[in-house]
């Protein structure tokens, strides 16, 4: 018997009992399906905060602060007092990722800056110029507090619409936060685009001075995203003028917060030392994976958990295939001998009834994959239209090509596996013994 041969009298037999055989491919369905649901939410989800990451900087860079203890976000902007004034109500620039309220940080100043410089593991030092903006304005409109967040060049924000900053252009620009489009009086987030707002800073005389900005981009709100608006270079060097006019020239000037750029290569380890070493003189270091804090992690481990539901569902399945296979050999006992007698090999025998459940297998996990990949289209397009509508770009249950083929080819392999023991069986079993078989 050639080959093809053996795998043709395998699909054949594979059916032979039809309902004992829909009943194994069933019970290899569920766990099939399970496995690719929940693979398919990890992928989701992960690609969701790995297109996040690019809102919170890039992962050569930590933001490095003299912080204070951080005062909640509120939701959406809230209008300006100006008696609120002496008691911060602007905000400082903040940390990427991070709303830069008000009492959130400690100004930096030169010292600073150098003594970060010289700390062992340091590349380069870009400060942040602290600003700190007291209302934000459409032309006669109503005024809101404003925070603005710190731009790392390499990082993006998910846009609502309009283009990410540029931070070397010569005119002022801003990204806003969705959140203001309708308080300010915008129909929607493409009507802000191109518009002029206007900010305003207090000086070092005590005087309320104002500029204006071009909005270029509206930011969605995402997993991580910050909630401050974003400013380009130009603009940030003219409020900050702004408000160091009339300021004593002892003050000097003063930082928000510092880039500090170090090498991610050298390992988890190194990156620990030099977080250390920062603490140690007094400053507070938060990486691109702290500022993603627990959230991967959760997600990492629900996908676990319930891939280990679908796991127990395979291992239940392959106890199915080993009685089915049984039984088949119990039942073609004669069968198996007469070919044995007429001179087929037992490694032929055993290839038989181990292609018989590998095609179990593949039946199982394909039409189990193929139904979780329509459940999954189905159900993420209901949830993104409905209770995760606040989460745009969110794609719940997204399907990799590898990983479904993975789980499929997963899946023959543990058919293959619990066929071994029946398809040894079958090619151990002597001829004449067989034949003799009622």
């Amino acid at each position: 018997m050639k080959s093809l041969d053996i795998v043709r009298t395998a699909l054949r037999n594979a059916f032979r009992s039809k309902l004992r055989t829909t009943l194994t491919v069933l019970a290899i369905f569920i766990g099939a399906f399970t496995l690719s649901l929940t693979n398919g939410i990890g992928t989701g989800i992960n690609g969701f905060v790995e297109s996040t990451v690019a809102s919170i900087g890039v992962d050569d860079v930590m933001t490095v602060t003299k912080s204070t203890e951080q005062t909640e976000a509120s939701e959406g902007p809230a209008e300006y007092d100006p008696n609120q004034l002496e008691a911060g109500a602007g905000g400082a620039a903040g940390a990427p990722g991070a709303a830069g309220g008000g009492g959130g940080s400690v100004a930096m100043t030169e010292d600073d800056i150098d003594q970060i410089t010289d700390i062992d593991g340091v590349l380069r030092v870009e400060p942040t110029e602290n600003v700190s903006v007291d209302y934000i304005q459409l032309g006669d409109g109503t005024q809101y507090q404003l925070s603005l967040s710190q731009f790392v060049p390499g990082m993006e924000v998910e846009l609502a619409a309009g283009e990410q900053i540029n931070l070397d252009a010569d005119d002022p620009q801003i990204v806003l936060p969705e959140s203001y489009i309708e308080p300010l009086g915008f129909d929607n987030a493409a009507a802000a685009i191109g518009h002029e707002i206007t900010l305003a800073v207090t000086d070092g005389d005590g005087q309320q001075v104002t500029s204006e900005a071009t909005v270029v981009g509206v930011a969605e709100p995402g997993l991580v995203s910050s909630s401050g608006a974003i400013p380009n270079t130009t603009l940030t060097s003219n409020l900050y003028e702004l408000q160091q006019t009339g300021a004593p020239a002892a003050q000097g000037d003063t930082y928000a917060s510092a880039s500090v750029w170090f090498d991610p290569d050298a390992g988890d380890e190194a990156t620990a030392a030099l977080k250390d070493r920062l603490a140690d003189d007094g400053y507070t270091a938060t990486t691109l994976e702290d500022q993603l804090g627990s959230i991967t992690s959760v997600i990492d481990t629900v996908v676990l958990v319930l891939n280990g539901f679908a796991i127990i569902a395979l291992l239940a399945a392959s106890i199915g295939i080993v009685n089915t296979l049984f039984m088949a050999v119990q039942e073609r006992t004669r069968e198996v001998g007469l070919m044995k007698a007429m001179g087929l090999s037992s490694a032929k025998v055993f290839s038989l009834f181990s292609i018989e459940a590998v095609v179990i297998g593949f039946l199982g996990s394909a039409l189990g994959a193929i139904a979780a990949i329509g459940v999954g289209q189905i159900v993420g397009a209901t949830l993104s239209s409905t209770i995760l509508a606040d989460l745009p770009g969110l794609t719940l249950i997204a399907f990799e090509p590898v990983t479904v083929a993975a789980v499929i080819l997963g899946v023959m392999a543990v058919a293959f596996l619990a066929g071994t023991l029946p398809a040894l069986r079958a090619a151990k079993q002597d001829p004449i013994s067989s034949l003799r078989y009622e």
